[in-house]
């Protein structure tokens, strides 16, 4: 499984162009999730260049060591200078919709596989809107 992971408010709280403060568990989780031999991370972020090397180095400095970053494979050329998507299996981002989950759950999410349930079309309960009749929808 290829899991791409962001840098900035995933690994690390907002702080571009520096790099924040490690946000608790993270490298930990990731370094645990690394053991596995069916798990490739990949770093997935919008730094480039000196920045990027930072981030890189932040994270190698405390044991973590991706795949590739910002791209597929270590070995993918950087000719194509357009955005290519990333294939990836599952994506750790705090843009995700909901936001960030606690990096334990992140860990028992992937480890059980929870991540693939499929999303209900139904409305959890405290999200629906009050029932009315169609003239007190339409009218008030």
């Amino acid at each position: 499984m290829i899991i791409a992971v962001d840098f900035d408010g995933t690994i690390v709280t907002h702080e571009y162009p520096k790099i924040g403060k490690e946000i608790p568990f993270a490298i930990d989780t990731l370094k645990r999730l690394q053991q596995y031999p069916d798990y490739l991370l990949i770093m997935w972020t919008v730094r480039e260049g000196l920045e990027l090397d930072e981030a890189v180095e932040f994270c190698r400095e405390r044991g973590l060591e991706f795949y590739a970053v910002n791209k597929n494979y270590p070995e993918e050329s950087d000719e194509h200078p357009e955005p290519r998507k990333l294939k990836a299996d599952l994506f750790i981002d705090d843009r995700n919709l909901g936001g960030l989950p606690d990096w334990g759950v992140i860990y028992r999410m992937i480890r059980n596989g929870k991540y693939l349930q499929p999303i209900s079309n139904e409305i959890d309960q405290e999200y629906q809107l009050p029932k009315k009749g169609f003239f007190k929808s339409i009218f008030g």
